[in-house]
């Protein structure tokens, strides 16, 4: 790891700085949609132009890298990220703050896969793993920072929406200087769906479901949390609970995952969560039963996206693995989109319980289809590892931890769907 961190230490603080931005951002504009007086189902629109700008990003971005290269891709997407988290605060109207959300989304992305392409490429065969668990890291500890400085000011005023910016700004500089040559990009076509869903239809399924659950955690936590009164510094905890959650969870739900039927895993975590959800829509928790479920189902929401991921790739040959994963990036980012706007609707509809409601009806629904699912096919061989995952994932990210996993795979018939 250390000379992990020697060769790539420039590119991961550039990620770290970039998270940091993009997780203050996220909570930043729930907190202070509340104090303009945005109702929640439109601050749900502003939310889920988020992911489907990054959908978006990750169809135009590749072309665009092919075209003109990685680094004027990277300055052009960087700089607009800038002036983004500045106009937030210039223009405080749902209609401005979703087109910007929207930009910010698709900028994120391109930015992310750029930077994904050079940590892979900084990396040798032998290294590449841990630089991918590091960049991993590095993104979830930039999370929980971005929720700790939201507490330096005042989210009604401008300040919250200049460090922001600064810290993007300042992202780009260890990244350009670092001594690595800007790879060559190849990018990948998705598989198709009917054929994606044949190789395992748990593994579609699953993936729509999952985005659904994490976009409302990240796009709608603050917004649920503003509705329910909490203050600046609960809300940044709480959300900074979701990322921490997920990070603890997700190496030894990997090591069981190596070693026990993926789909059991599946079903017992997605499980739990709608336990959890179900527990915090009925019950008055407080601040800190409230950061225990963040992090319980924060803890869910990660792994659960890997194991599905890990799960697909049981039936596939190697071969095939770079396109089933782009494709199934293309369904969880469907997921995503319609997260925050579904969650914003319940809440609504029935108060800020429907927040917890939705998740859990969707992590209930994971559940009663995975168990379906192992009465309609055999336990797979586990020929792929695990392979530590974000739901936010470029397919750059993707193809690279799972070429890291996949060293031990070894190419089988696929066992088709009857």
């Amino acid at each position: 790891m250390l000379t992990v961190l020697r060769t790539t230490w420039p590119l991961l603080l550039g990620i770290l700085l970039f998270m940091v931005g993009n997780g203050m951002q996220g909570t930043l504009l729930g907190v202070r949609g509340g104090i303009e007086g945005i109702p929640t189902s439109l601050m749900s629109v502003v939310m889920a132009g988020y992911f489907g700008g990054f959908v978006l990003g990750s169809l135009a971005v590749p072309p665009m890298i092919q075209r003109v290269g990685h680094v004027r891709v990277f300055a052009a997407l960087g700089s607009l990220i800038s002036a983004v988290l500045i106009l937030y605060a210039a223009a405080p109207h749902w209609i401005a703050w979703a087109v910007l959300r929207l930009l910010i989304g698709f900028c994120f992305c391109g930015v992310y896969i750029t930077a994904e392409s050079w940590v892979n490429a900084s990396a040798t065969n032998e290294t590449r793993g841990q630089a991918m668990s590091a960049y991993f890291i590095m993104q979830m500890l930039g999370l929980v920072t971005g929720q700790a400085l939201l507490n330096v000011g005042d989210p009604a005023g401008w300040m919250l929406f200049v460090i922001p910016s600064v810290l993007v700004s300042l992202a780009f500089t260890p990244i350009l200087l670092a001594q690595v040559q800007a790879p060559r990009f190849e990018q990948i076509k998705p598989m198709s769906l009917p054929r994606l869903y044949r190789a395992s239809p748990l593994g579609c399924v699953g993936i729509f479901l999952v985005g659904g659950v994490f976009s409302a955690l990240l796009g709608m936590g603050a917004v649920w949390g503003a509705v329910i009164g909490l203050d600046v510094k609960q809300i940044s905890a709480f959300v900074a609970a979701i990322s921490l959650g997920g990070l603890l969870a997700q190496y030894p739900i990997g090591w069981l995952s190596d070693r026990l039927d993926r789909r059991k895993l599946i079903i017992a975590l997605s499980g739990f969560g709608a336990v959890v959800a179900a527990v915090v829509a009925v019950a008055e928790l407080g601040i800190w039963g409230y950061l225990l479920a963040a992090a319980l189902v924060g803890g869910v929401a990660n792994p659960v996206y890997a194991l599905l991921i890990a799960y697909t790739n049981d039936f596939l040959d190697a071969s095939d693995m770079a396109a089933a994963s782009a494709g199934l990036l293309l369904v969880n980012g469907a997921g995503s989109v319609f997260g925050p706007i579904l969650t914003g609707w319940l809440m609504t509809l029935i108060g800020p319980e429907g927040f917890w409601i939705y998740m859990g009806v969707l992590l209930a629904m994971l559940t009663a289809y995975g168990g379906w699912r192992m009465t309609q096919r055999a336990t797979p061989s586990l020929d792929q590892n695990f392979a530590v995952l974000m739901p936010a994932a470029t397919p750059v990210a993707v193809e690279a931890a799972l070429a890291e996993a996949g060293d031990s795979h070894s190419t089988h018939p696929q066992d088709d769907e009857t």
